[in-house]
């Protein structure tokens, strides 16, 4: 099982033979690292991120087992990436400076699953919400839910708070800095500590004092002052406790029965990244829907006969 990809990039640099820091760990703990990577059955992958690296080792023909994209799951993506981390990224923020949300323009760097659930959570708490995206489609999708949408040049110059959930390198970084008002707020809740550069932050400051347990601010050659939360690693998991059971339960459901879906179909599956079955998805959801107290409708048999008909017409 993993989480952002380390975990299987590291087992393929061991079966493609790479030697680097980031696998010393294997040959000090295994005996044989290769040996037992070429017992791996399979794998799952729980995020956004992690599921990227998964199809560029498809689309180069590395990968070296069948993978589930767990992440691509819609009891995952659906409720985990935007309700979860919409709601454990503002609280992970609001836990780490105290500040007034209501009134704020709150810049958040794309409109994914994550960022769009912390663009509508923000929006929910009086924010002015402004998004930056480099997508037409999400971008398009983002103006017609009604969110301002710019370019980071432009946001930098007016944006209070900025978040980012991209799951890139580098999304804020000299050029942005330089625009900022003094006090802004920079906070990362997509993808490890790369989203908002830090060596630009560091090249461009004066100097740079930790002010709380959470915030580290950086003044200016300008005497400008930008505090950035968590040393720009993921606000709500650093700041927060991350998202709360009531969704974490849906993803660490899929996450089990994955296994089990690999377990099941041993030597059957391609060396390819898997979308779980929908049935599969479909009971996670209702044993969800059950702890809620929450019923169901049920098609009739007219019904069921209505959509299943090609001949029946509209």
């Amino acid at each position: 099982m993993d989480d952002g990809g380390d975990l299987t990039a590291t087992v393929h640099k061991i079966m493609h033979g790479v030697r680097d820091e980031s696998v010393d760990w294997a040959s000090s703990v295994l005996d044989n690292p290769l040996a037992c990577c070429s017992e791996i059955i399979g794998g799952t992958e729980e995020t956004t991120t992690g599921v990227m690296r998964l199809r560029s080792l498809e689309a180069k023909g590395l990968l070296r087992y069948p993978v589930i994209a767990v992440n691509d799951s819609p009891t995952k993506r659906l409720f985990d990436n935007p309700i979860g981390t919409g709601q454990s990224a503002l609280d992970g923020i609001l836990r780490a400076t105290g500040i007034l949300l209501a009134g704020k323009r709150v810049v958040v760097a794309g409109y994914g699953q994550v960022g769009s659930g912390i663009a509508m959570r923000a929006r929910g708490m009086g924010c002015e919400v402004i998004v930056v995206e480099t997508s037409p489609v999400r971008a398009l999708m983002a103006a017609m839910n009604g969110f301002r949408v710019t370019d980071m040049v432009e946001a930098s110059e007016i944006g209070d708070l900025f978040i980012t959930a991209t799951g890139n390198i580098n999304v804020i970084r000299a050029e942005h800095f330089e625009r900022m008002k003094s006090g802004a707020i920079l906070a990362n809740a997509g993808h490890y500590d790369v989203e908002i550069s830090k060596k630009d932050l560091e090249r461009l400051a004066k100097s740079v004092e930790r002010v709380s347990e959470y915030m580290t601010r950086y003044v200016m050659r300008d005497g400008r002052e930008l505090y950035l939360l968590a040393e720009g690693r993921l606000i709500n998991l650093v700041a927060a406790e991350g998202h709360p059971p009531e969704i974490m339960d849906l993803s660490f459901s899929l996450q089990a029965l994955a296994v089990k879906f690999l377990l099941e179909n041993k030597g059957q599956l391609e060396r390819r990244v898997y979308t779980l079955p929908a049935e599969i998805d479909d009971l996670v959801a209702r044993s969800k829907l059950e702890t809620m107290g929450v019923k169901l409708e049920k098609l009739t048999d007219e019904q069921l006969r209505y959509l299943s008909e090609w001949s029946i017409g509209t």
